[in-house]
């Protein structure tokens, strides 16, 4: 195997120890391979050894990537999630591009990402990301404003709400961490138990990556962005 495939089996081999800690079934945890800054031959790599959802920060960088990726003969179909902030002037690459965007936070994004969806594509998946921990430079609404929200995205025929989506801050210990994951688990619980319609497949906790995802996982996360623990260590020189 390749080094990527070896990492991939690691990371699954993670995942499911994690599982067996907490009682849960490794198959209610997918995995979100994060390959911002890594090149399409990366991607090509973990493809070829049977992963199948990517994930990219940077969203004329993806844009550019699954063009490069998709020229490739021999890699299978794949699933592309925008997992960067969304300013209103990328929304437009988001809709046409990606099949899901798991960070949107506001009203607006979500009519954006909506009316510029292509009507022969299948509905934009999205998560709504909330900042739980309070962080005032992080992207994400507040948990008090996630109800609302989903209730705008229900709204809009082309997108489909699957869940929620954070990126807390380190803690101190695992036993903190552990509670910040629950704060978020508990947002898509309240949301869950609204009854809105447009809910019928609402089943994603965007939550954990690599140096978090077991408490995360211990939590109620039912999908981990791993990137570093895949790809390896990142290069950002040449990003502004």
């Amino acid at each position: 195997m390749t080094t990527i495939a070896n990492k991939l089996q690691s990371v699954h081999t993670q995942i499911h120890e994690a599982c067996q800690k907490c009682g849960r079934q490794p198959t209610q945890v997918s995995l979100l391979a994060v390959s911002k800054t890594f090149p399409a031959e990366a991607v090509r790599e973990a493809a070829l050894a049977g992963q199948r959802a990517f994930g990219e920060n940077y969203i004329q960088e993806g844009v550019d990537k699954i063009a490069a990726v998709r020229a490739m003969v021999d890699v299978p179909a794949l699933v592309w999630h925008c997992i960067g902030p969304i300013q209103s002037n990328k929304t437009k690459l988001v809709a046409q591009h990606f099949d899901w965007a798991h960070t949107v936070d506001r009203d607006k994004i979500a009519q954006r990402l909506n009316d510029q969806r292509p009507e022969e594509l299948p509905p934009l998946q999205v998560c709504i990301q909330v900042n739980v921990d309070g962080g005032s430079t992080k992207s994400g609404c507040t948990p008090q404003q996630a109800l609302e929200l989903a209730h705008v995205i229900t709204q809009l025929p082309r997108l489909q709400l699957r869940g929620v989506m954070s990126i807390p801050d380190p803690q101190a210990d695992d036993a903190a961490m552990l509670q910040v994951h629950r704060k978020v688990v508990q947002v898509f619980e309240d949301i869950r138990a609204s009854g809105m319609a447009g809910l019928e497949r609402f089943d994603t906790i965007s939550l954990g990556m690599t140096a978090d995802m077991h408490t995360a996982i211990a939590a109620g996360s039912t999908m981990v962005r791993v990137g570093s623990g895949i790809f390896g260590a990142r290069d950002y020189s040449h990003k502004a």
